[in-house]
């Protein structure tokens, strides 16, 4: 940092760079020592021919194009860093600046600030797609910390550009798990408007995109939260070890390798007995007596002789959560593969994706089987948690007395029957993960108390008592009542029902959607992937007129079960159906105002075979239509005369039967002798 005043400083900032061009003067020898950063990079500006008093001709910009492309290789980063940066604009929001996230080549990825300077950082080029590395644009932070490996100020005249001299910039390396630099977090603003705390904002900002990073990359490994203070647990101060499975060291933020006097290139090669005096199974033990920190002796640093240890558990020790597949994980848009073309269901997909990886929960609203558990894991697997828990938790299927430990977990021997070793609760499971409360309206009130003091603290105390334990989650839950109405009715807390209700989304019903044939060919295709099955035409026609009352889980488990019955045939009739399907449509015809006979649920497949027509005449008669449309004849029993008859005109043979009617061998053999007790 630079202890001159402000114009002394500039008044030698701006000597020394005429000096440097009037009498071919060293940078070193016209800086003051404090200024040791700004002395090396304008050495290594002048080696790359940069032109302190214009501009180099040809400096690279993408394309809208381009940029696209390199955010796309850049993924993992931006997906952990935008939320910090938003976190951190709202934090500066009015201040005149514009923050940059930026690769290790110094490319420009994202830009997010305030509108009124962001105009003029543009005629700069501080936007997306332009290279800011030092050997295009000089001295600048996001240039001159990835050249020195350490976060950097640049203020003012010490821009070696000119045209530079009114920003004051504070940038710092975003390093990955394994020590390599993924990029660079940086603030710029008006010289004018500088405040001495933005460079510990960057670089807080930068840690906390770093452990997230870190997070992400050993989220299956044991890790251990160390510092030399029990109250420094949990703060940005705190180091982070990953730990496998043998008792190696496998990963470090930043923080732990300084902390404990290792090197980034140690990982792998140094064991847990190494650094301090404990194995992994002595920790493990002590972490399931209790949460609590424990006090291990430092072996690495002589000048810490004492850490406080806090264990968290991987994945691999979690066999209740529900952890996305390799497919959903691996899926780029989760949301958007959800998108079949209904226009209101698009409108919920688009509002979900605009509150990704922002502290903004959720509330689904919908029906039964209107899709909310589905909508919901699409939203853990297209955010930034994707690789992290998400675990469900059905509030109206948890006997009263119990759901208080399912979420909050309890201690040991905190009530009769409890586990010995006690339980973390799915909060805490959820922890970096999301939480996903389904039926949120049937939590009975007493819980809705706790839960709204964990989300205002984001702290969970186990039942039966301990240390609180810091959680980090993103919420999504759902609903089929109006919690307006449950409000109003005391049923249920209006407080929480304000935090719960940062964004609501109202999922239409599967009645009201225009994409019911894209969802049953999805399913078909799921149900059956080796398979070309489709819908009868007639019988496509009369079920996508069905109200379906369950909705998609309705329908969803009618086409299995369907496929299931399917056996060798392409094409799914009527006689496919279930039982208690066939019935309701039977119904469905029989109420007051139902279709003339060319609505009815059924009709045969045509065939070339010349003894179709015969059958058909000889069943359908008008007097047993008369009886099938006032509802005397059961339209099962009626499908079962057509094909009795159809085997009596086939004398017998089922093969010529079952093609005359258009339908496979198999069902038709499955229906005929169901009522066969003798098989005959």
């Amino acid at each position: 940092m630079n202890a001159l005043g402000t114009v002394e400083s500039d008044a030698l900032l701006r000597r020394a760079r005429h000096a440097l061009y009037e009498r071919d003067a060293q940078p070193e020898d016209l800086l003051p020592a404090s200024l040791a950063h700004v002395s090396r990079s304008w050495r290594r500006s002048l080696a790359a021919g940069v032109d302190a008093f214009g501009m180099r001709p040809h400096v690279p910009h993408l394309s809208r194009f381009e940029v696209e492309r390199a955010t796309e290789r850049q993924h993992e980063l931006l997906a952990h860093a935008r939320p910090v940066m938003e976190y951190l604009h709202g934090q500066t929001r009015g201040s005149g600046s514009v923050l940059l996230l930026a690769d290790a080549d110094g490319l420009l990825l994202h830009a997010l600030g305030d509108p009124g300077f962001m105009t003029r950082a543009e005629r700069v080029a501080l936007m997306p797609g332009a290279s800011w590395h030092e050997q295009y644009r000089g001295t600048n932070a996001v240039g001159t910390a990835l050249a020195e490996g350490v976060p950097v100020v640049v203020h003012g005249a010490e821009h070696f550009l000119e045209c530079n001299t009114f920003l004051t910039c504070a940038a710092a390396p975003v390093v990955a798990p394994d020590g390599s630099v993924l990029g660079v977090l940086n603030m710029s603003g008006e010289r004018s408007s500088r405040h001495p705390h933005t460079f510990s904002m960057v670089r807080a900002a930068t840690q906390m995109i770093e452990n997230r990073l870190f997070d992400a990359c050993h989220g299956r490994h044991m890790r251990l939260h160390v510092h030399p203070l029990a109250e420094g647990i949990g703060t940005l101060a705190e180091g982070v070890l990953a730990l496998s499975e043998e008792g190696v060291l496998v990963g470090a933020n930043q923080a732990a390798l300084a902390l404990l006097n290792l090197r980034a290139s140690q990982l792998g090669r140094v064991r847990l007995e190494q650094v301090v005096d404990a194995d992994r199974e002595h920790l493990l033990r002590a972490s399931h007596r209790s949460p609590a920190p424990l006090r291990l002796r430092c072996l690495s640093a002589p000048a810490v002789p004492v850490l406080h240890v806090r264990v968290e558990q991987g994945w691999s020790r979690a066999a209740t959560l529900d952890m996305p597949s390799r497919s959903i994980s691996r899926e780029p848009d989760a949301l958007q593969a959800l998108d079949t073309g209904d226009a209101a269901w698009h409108g919920v997909l688009e509002k979900a994706r605009k509150v990704l990886d922002k502290p903004i929960a959720v509330l689904l609203h919908g029906e039964s089987g209107s899709g909310k558990e589905v909508l919901a894991k699409a939203i853990h697997a297209s955010s930034q948690r994707r690789e992290q828990a998400f675990v469900a938790v059905n509030c109206a299927a948890l006997p009263e007395n119990l759901i208080e430990a399912e979420l909050f977990g309890y201690a040991p021997g905190a009530y009769t029957g409890a586990r010995r070793e006690g339980a973390p609760g799915s909060i805490r499971q959820a922890h970096r993960g999301t939480l996903f409360l389904d039926e949120i309206g049937d939590m009975p009130l007493a819980m809705q108390a706790r839960l709204l003091r964990v989300l205002q603290e984001r702290q969970v105390v186990p039942l039966g008592g301990g240390q609180p334990v810091a959680v980090d989650f993103a919420l999504v839950c759902a609903t089929h009542r109006d919690l307006k109405e449950e409000v109003a009715a005391g049923r249920f807390r209006a407080d929480l029902y304000w935090r719960l209700n940062g964004l609501t989304l109202h999922l239409p019903a599967l009645r009201q959607r225009s994409d019911w044939d894209a969802l049953v060919q999805r399913m078909l295709q799921r149900h059956a992937p080796h398979r070309a099955i489709e819908l009868d035409p007639e019988l496509a026609r009369v079920l996508r007129q069905h109200p379906w009352p369950g909705n998609l889980r309705q329908l969803d488990n009618t086409l299995r079960t369907t496929v299931a019955l399917l056996d060798d045939a392409c094409v799914i009739g009527m006689e496919h159906l279930p039982d208690d399907l066939v019935q309701e449509l039977q119904e469905a015809r029989q109420a007051p105002g139902a279709g003339a006979p060319q609505d009815m649920p059924y009709g045969h497949r045509r065939s070339a075979d010349p003894g179709f027509a015969t059958t058909r005449t000889a069943v359908i008669e008008e007097g047993e239509l008369s009886r099938l449309r006032a509802g005397c004849v059961p339209l099962a029993q009626y499908t079962r005369d057509v094909m009795e008859q159809a085997l009596r005109e086939a004398e017998g043979n089922l093969s010529l039967a079952a093609r005359r009617l258009g339908i496979s061998r198999n069902p038709f053999y499955r229906r005929i002798m169901r009522k066969r007790p003798d098989g005959a």
